[in-house]
């Protein structure tokens, strides 16, 4: 039998101020926060889970589950249909989050580009983006 994933349980950012990332996607974005603790944000969404380290605190080796964190700004991107993208780009700017960068794709629609509080860039994508064309090697 031949074995091939089917979907992301779970996607992770790293955030070395958890306070600060718990205002951005509980109350900014409006992410159901799960769980908390002094290492990890859990975030419930509609058939996975977003979770925000801290990235001291999960990289030590030793740790139950495997050590883990990175550098740098991490991406994510949230699905969104053109007029939520519209709806989206009104409530940040009313709540002071600039937009970093819209684009408009050739497979039709645009995304949204933020960034939150731990410098992550985040993303609202239209449904159109994965149709084709896309070239990588731009």
């Amino acid at each position: 039998m031949k074995m091939k994933a089917k979907r992301i349980f779970e996607t992770i950012l790293y955030a070395e101020d958890l306070p600060a990332a718990k205002l951005f996607y509980r109350d900014t974005l409006g992410l159901e926060l799960m769980r908390e603790s002094e290492l990890v944000l859990v975030f419930r969404l509609q058939d996975s889970v977003l979770l925000v380290f801290d990235p001291r605190k999960s990289s030590p080796p030793g740790r139950a589950v495997p050590s883990h964190g990175t550098s740098g700004e991490g991406h994510i991107a949230f699905a969104a249909t053109d007029e939520e993208i519209r709806e989206w780009r009104v409530h940040l700017e009313s709540k002071g989050i600039e937009i970093e960068s819209v684009v408009e794709w050739g497979e039709g629609g645009e995304s949204l580009y933020v960034r939150d509080p731990a410098g992550n860039s985040v993303e609202f994508a239209p449904s159109t983006l994965w149709g084709g064309g896309w070239d990588f090697a731009k």
